[in-house]
């Protein structure tokens, strides 16, 4: 009970963060105010000399602009042009809250926001830090009967118009970010393309007790690694940086991830950092130099993702962006359970039974293999009177012990390797389950029987304890140890996974409760079969 307080009291002195979003470099009504030294760090290098920002802008006022679609509600700020807020309707925030989860947010406690901008010799964004103040004709665009919304961004510098137009998508989380750029001066226009995700180190997911943490930090695709990641501490000591075609950035945090993707056929240049001497990080990737003559248009795309670590809609955006469903080196096992898992809930339409039947038809296919490990096992308990006999008569003797039990072996034909080989075959699939499990977004907020939330561990403590009564039995089916030390830890296994269990997702608890509870049925059934054989050889 203390380590349960423990764990919701160190719940409750998390800060609370406010989902009220603010301008906080520039004010309605209010010009734009002086920048700061520490703004200029953020703005990412490039090739050449930036011309000074046209005067109209400092003069222009931000605004926040609202867009509302079925997947995204989206804040944009027009000093920047950044999205300082996604909210995502289809996720709420709490079990059983109107509100919807969000996932990017700008406040005075909450610093995660995209940026996007132009650098280089006519770049709209200065290394000086400061950045343009954009028009906009209206600040609320929803999705109506058309199946996307655009939304333009203009600015106007020394005969160059520059549209910064966002659009997005019905029943997508994708939004398109692009540059338009006319230049109707008499000078050649040049600039590099930068989107990055600043954000503080704040986790949305912390764990207390036996809980599991997920990871929290960056990730990305290199020409040498298909997925890399790198979390926050590891960015705070080592700045990463590095050049591929194409690929893309994405902040990855439990269940969900906001990611950058340039265009594809584009050399980018990528930069992972941490400001000095602030809580504030920065990923972000630079395009190659896009000219434009005189006359001419051009246009600089890139592609912006917030939302659920879906691999059926990650898999369709960019090559090895699902690979942020993080399931480790087993993932090429991982990948079929969670597919059949899926394919099952599409018949019966509850993920609490769809893990039971996965757990169901894994066993099955294991039966031979268990079974095998089953019968190495009964017939070593059956034995076990011997063996306890060996110990007492050469207990001080541990050679001659040994050699009295390989001749028991022997005698009675028992290869104790037939009980352990079996098991570990069948074990990286109990941990690809494990993981997918874990990583399966689709189990944030799915009810099961009286479990209103399988991500999250049993209110009632019910499974966890189900699973300590059935490791108990599992103990009590199996061989006792010889040695009474060990005797005494295994006695202390059950109490101690099952406190363990208390604090993990509930649909990781209902898998392993299943997989006991087949397990003893499996073991009992073995061993009554083994007893009859013996009692029909001895009629």
């Amino acid at each position: 009970m203390l380590v349960i307080e423990w764990g919701e009291f160190q719940e409750a002195r998390l800060p609370a963060i406010s989902t009220e979003t603010t301008l906080t470099e520039t004010t309605p009504g209010v010009e734009a105010p002086a920048v700061e030294d520490s703004a200029a760090q953020e703005i990412p290098s490039a090739e050449g000399n930036a011309v000074p920002a046209p005067p109209q802008a400092a003069a222009k006022r931000a605004q926040l602009v609202m867009v509302e679609t079925d997947r995204l509600q989206v804040k944009i700020d027009t000093h920047g042009g950044d999205i300082v807020k996604v909210a995502l309707p289809k996720y709420a925030a709490q079990l059983n809250s109107d509100q919807p989860l969000v996932l990017l947010n700008r406040n005075d406690a909450l610093t995660y926001v995209a940026q996007s901008g132009l650098v280089g010799p006519n770049g709209t964004d200065l290394p000086s830090g400061e950045r343009p103040v954009y028009a906009v004709e209206q600040t609320e665009y929803r999705l109506g009967d058309d199946d996307q919304v655009q939304v333009d961004l203009s600015l106007n510098q020394d005969g160059v118009r520059i549209i910064k137009r966002f659009i997005f998508h019905r029943d997508s989380n994708l939004v398109d970010v692009n540059y338009l750029v006319d230049n109707q001066s008499t000078q050649l226009w040049t600039a590099h393309l930068y989107g990055q995700i600043k954000r503080d180190s704040f986790d949305p997911n912390p764990s207390g007790g036996f809980g599991m943490r997920s990871f929290l930090g960056v990730s990305t695709t290199r020409l040498d690694e298909n997925y890399v990641k790198y979390d926050l501490d590891r960015i705070a000591e080592e700045r990463v940086n590095f050049e591929r075609p194409g690929g893309w950035l994405a902040m990855v945090q439990h269940y969900f991830i906001s990611a950058w993707i340039p265009d594809a056929d584009n050399l980018n240049r990528y930069s992972f950092r941490k400001l000095p001497n602030r809580d504030i990080y920065l990923f972000g990737f630079t395009g190659p130099a896009v000219q434009v003559q005189p006359g001419e248009q051009a246009v600089i795309e890139a592609d912006f993702y917030a939302g659920p670590k879906n691999i059926f809609r990650l898999d369709d955006i960019a090559p090895y962006l699902e690979l942020t469903i993080d399931y480790g080196p087993l993932w090429f096992l991982c990948l079929p359970l969670f597919y059949f898992l899926s394919w099952i809930h599409g018949f019966v339409g509850n993920w609490g039974v769809s893990i039971i039947l996965l757990v169901v038809a894994v066993k099955a296919a294991f039966f031979h293999l268990s079974a095998t490990s089953f019968r190495s096992m009964a017939k070593m308990r059956k034995f076990a009177p011997k063996m306890t006999e060996l110990k007492e008569r050469y207990g001080d003797n541990r050679q001659k012990f040994s050699e009295e039990m390989i001749k028991l072996y022997k005698k009675e034909k028992i290869n104790p390797m037939k009980g352990c080989l079996p098991m570990l075959v069948q074990m990286p699939v109990f941990i690809s389950l494990y993981w997918v499990l874990m990583e399966s977004v689709e189990l944030r907020h799915a009810a099961f029987l009286w479990i209103p939330d399988l991500s999250v561990k049993d209110p009632f403590f019910i499974l966890p304890l189900v699973y300590g009564a059935t490791f108990f039995f599992q103990m009590k089916l199996n061989p006792p140890a010889q040695d009474p030390t060990q005797q005494k830890i295994m006695q202390m296994m059950p109490i101690f996974f099952t406190i363990m269990f208390m604090f993990f997702p509930a649909g990781l608890v209902l898998y392993w409760v299943v997989n006991g509870i087949l397990s003893i049925a499996q073991q009992w059934f073995i061993t009554r079969q083994i007893e009859r054989g013996e009692d029909k050889a001895k009629a």
